[in-house]
């Protein structure tokens, strides 16, 4: 039998990179997966993958950074399937890397707007339904940047270690519901880091010379099999962790040190 047969998953931002590829890895498991994204025509594509790994999958458009969006996506999801048993909160979008002085108010208010509240607001109106039927489990995706304290990056940092302080807090009160909520930091080739690699090669390559493994991870295979685990009855006894899905990249630190000028450009 499939590890998630009959369970219902909503994703953001599952039309492409990291999101698409736990999709992907949930379909072939039996899930129903509802792929939310606001690139409608990647969200519609997407579907169309999943849908042809013999899954029921749905798309709904979702800015994760507007409220109404996002809970509107928790209630496509219950209305489609009756139920939303996993709740991945994957989706990001933020301005780009700059110094911390170079950083605006509304730079740093859109950021945890989209990387923090847009998570808050889905584990809020998914929580009454799994409390219900006694049985959820909740994964927010995070990241090495806000654990490492990765440079350039303080927006999306602090948005993202503020989800991991929220997954904490919520996995304490939530345990006795059988609602367990854990947190995963990948490290993996997607789009987005393959657009990062184009512009900072040799940063890219001391990564990759310094990384235990020697490579980055995959979506769907390296990614999508620690979600899985996360996602299914095996997870039973877990809640409240951390989990570094990055080939052990975490141990030695990262070499992430882009190229940078002195002062902001224009």
């Amino acid at each position: 039998m499939a590890r998630l047969e009959g369970r219902t998953a909503l994703i953001t931002g599952a039309g492409l990179g990291i999101g698409k590829g736990l999709a992907r890895r949930f379909a072939r498991e039996g899930a129903n997966v509802m792929i939310a994204e606001w690139n409608d025509d990647a969200g519609q594509k997407a579907t169309e993958e999943v849908r042809g790994l013999g899954a029921d999958a749905q798309f709904v458009h979702c800015d994760v950074g507007v409220q109404s969006d996002v809970e509107g996506a928790v209630a496509a999801t219950t209305e489609r399937w009756g139920a939303i048993d996993i709740l991945v909160n994957n989706a990001w979008s933020g301005p780009p890397m700059g110094r911390v002085e170079w950083k605006t108010t509304e730079e740093m208010e859109k950021a945890f707007r989209v990387g923090f509240l847009g998570n808050f607001w889905a584990m809020q109106a998914a929580f009454p339904h799994m409390k219900a039927r006694g049985w959820g489990r909740i994964i927010n995706m995070c990241s090495l940047n806000g654990v490492n304290a990765h440079m350039y990056t303080v927006h999306y940092n602090m948005a993202k270690e503020a989800v991991r302080s929220l997954s904490r807090t919520a996995a304490r009160e939530w345990a006795r519901h059988n609602v367990l909520v854990n947190v995963i930091c990948p490290a993996a080739m997607t789009e987005s880091s393959a657009a990062v690699m184009a512009q900072q090669p040799e940063m890219m390559t001391a990564i990759e010379q310094t990384h235990p493994m020697g490579r980055m991870g995959d979506p769907e295979e390296d990614i999508g099999g620690a979600a899985l685990f996360l996602a299914s009855d095996d997870c039973r006894y877990v809640t409240g962790n951390t989990l570094f899905v990055d080939g052990g990249s975490h141990i030695n630190g990262a070499a992430w040190a882009p190229d940078m000028p002195e002062e902001m450009p224009g």
